[in-house]
């Protein structure tokens, strides 16, 4: 299980290479995430390429919350398919999770935080 990884200014974002996250591979998520996370404060994760996610997948994305969290760190999701995001909001996690359309607008969300930041 891969990631790319872009870095815009001092915000990284991870797409997953993978279309499913459930029960039979969020072990090899959760290994594959944790060396991408280590010392980042601003994180997006795009899952743009994710077609299908199951509630062990939301368990995952809220251990990568918690994780980010317990570093001081942010972390917004983006690029939700329609299956996906209505997965989030029929279980509430869209209250948790800060999520965007896209990469753009995510970015651009930290903007105000890297300005204060300066």
């Amino acid at each position: 299980m891969q990631f790319v990884e872009d870095q815009v200014a001092d915000v990284t974002i991870l797409t997953p290479q993978f279309t499913w996250l459930d029960a039979s591979n969020v072990p090899q998520f959760k290994e594959a995430i944790q060396p991408h996370l280590a010392q980042r404060l601003r994180v997006i994760i795009d899952l743009t390429p994710v077609e299908f996610m199951d509630s062990s997948g939301l368990g995952a994305m809220l251990s990568v919350l918690k994780r980010v969290d317990a570093g001081n760190g942010e972390l917004k999701l983006c690029g939700m398919s329609r299956k996906v995001r209505a997965l989030f909001e029929l279980v509430r996690m869209h209250r948790i999770f800060e999520i965007y359309n896209d990469r753009q607008e995510a970015v651009k969300s930290f903007e105000g935080v890297m300005e204060a930041s300066e």
